[in-house]
């Protein structure tokens, strides 16, 4: 038998999971601990069930692949959805495939086994065939090895646990590509007729990742006091999860507006307000400033692939979507006073995007003056 934590109406449960003539069986039984601050005790009341009930612990021929699954259910409400769809991609892509085949118990991994596995995703991992995983993707890896081992060391499942002794690949420097003062103008008026010219646009300005440039509400835009602030995200791992909050602290930050930034988001807010009354009660009603024209969130994955057909059709360099904040993200991200702040709009106004502002017309699929 085996034991995880579940929350359900706010409350901690203990689910203990038993095999019967090869059927899988569920018991749920409620700690009477709400959620918040009570993890610790809630687990050790877990703990207290299995050692009450020796004969009832998870039994030592538990399959590796199997003690994966537990993990993962175990840590799917102690971490964001994001985060989790990361988890969980990756195990059902690779690790899990892998040891499904290989069959082998949680008792008998050991760090031979997890190089072996490290060292065959490193050289033949990509699902395309051409190739291994990058020394990233193999540490994202390893870490659902390691938690998973974890858990059931602290369980009591395994003694020891052989992730440590598993030899990463050193990672290859990643050098980002970005562009140009020039180059930014080249991309700025090559688009200045595309629909993602706004969004480019504002990327481009504030230095945004895509997750917050996507997660721009209204009330980020604060029209009086000429600011813009970064509180909500949108990402995308198997799933758009929308999320009230940033990436970390220090990502929750407030910009000044420039004129050519007050007057895109008025004419953004124009342009709803005539969608919301063409499409009536089929408007998909949010607050988000970037919408299709029936209010419908542009998908993160919408934006980055156009970002890259733009680039072919323009005949412009190669860079991610990512980069488009690169040459102005170590100043923007830092706590500067209000002052620097606007001073260091209007440098990146005046100097590296000068241009006239353009209208969107949907009718005509084009920018005009």
């Amino acid at each position: 038998m085996t034991a995880s934590l579940r929350v359900k109406n706010d409350k901690y449960y203990v689910v203990l999971t038993h095999t019967t003539d090869g059927k899988k069986n569920q018991t749920w039984i409620s700690t009477g601990l709400s959620v918040t601050g009570n993890e610790g005790k809630a687990r050790q009341i877990m703990l207290d069930m299995l050692g009450e009930k020796p004969e009832q612990a998870a039994p030592h021929d538990i399959l590796f692949s199997d003690a994966v699954r537990r993990w993962l259910e175990d840590v799917r409400h102690r971490v964001d959805e994001v985060t989790y769809q990361g988890y969980e991609v990756q195990a059902r892509a690779h690790i899990l495939p892998y040891f499904d085949d290989l069959q082998i118990r949680l008792c008998d991994v050991d760090g031979e086994t997890l190089q072996t596995y490290i060292n065959v995703k490193a050289k033949f991992g990509r699902s395309d065939g051409h190739g291994g995983l990058s020394a990233v993707s193999l540490r994202q890896h390893k870490n659902v090895l390691n938690q998973t081992l974890k858990l059931a060391q602290r369980d009591g499942l395994i003694q020891t646990n052989p992730a440590n002794l598993v030899v990463m690949p050193h990672a290859a420097q990643f050098t980002g590509t970005f562009y140009t003062e020039a180059q930014m103008r080249d991309l700025l008026t090559a688009v200045k007729n595309e629909r993602l010219y706004p969004i480019i646009y504002v990327t481009a300005l504030y230095g945004l990742r895509r997750s917050e440039v996507l997660g721009l509400k209204w009330d980020s835009i604060n029209f009086a006091m000429q600011t813009l602030t970064i509180r909500h995200t949108v990402a995308r791992v198997t799933k758009v999860v929308e999320k009230n909050k940033t990436k970390n602290a220090s990502s929750f930050r407030s910009f000044p507006l420039t004129d050519d930034a007050v007057r895109l988001f008025k004419i953004l807010l124009q342009q709803e307000q005539y969608y919301r009354n063409h499409f009536g009660k089929d408007y998909i009603d949010n607050d988000y400033v970037f919408t299709w024209e029936d209010g419908h969130p542009y998908s993160p994955d919408y934006v980055s692939h156009t970002f890259h057909k733009l680039l072919k059709k323009y005949d412009l360099p190669h860079i991610r979507f990512h980069d488009l904040r690169h040459p102005y993200v170590k100043h923007t991200t830092k706590k500067y006073n209000s002052e620097k702040l606007k001073t260091q709009a209007t440098k990146i106004d005046l100097i590296a995007w000068v241009f006239r502002f353009c209208i969107f017309n949907y009718s005509k699929r084009s920018w005009t003056l």
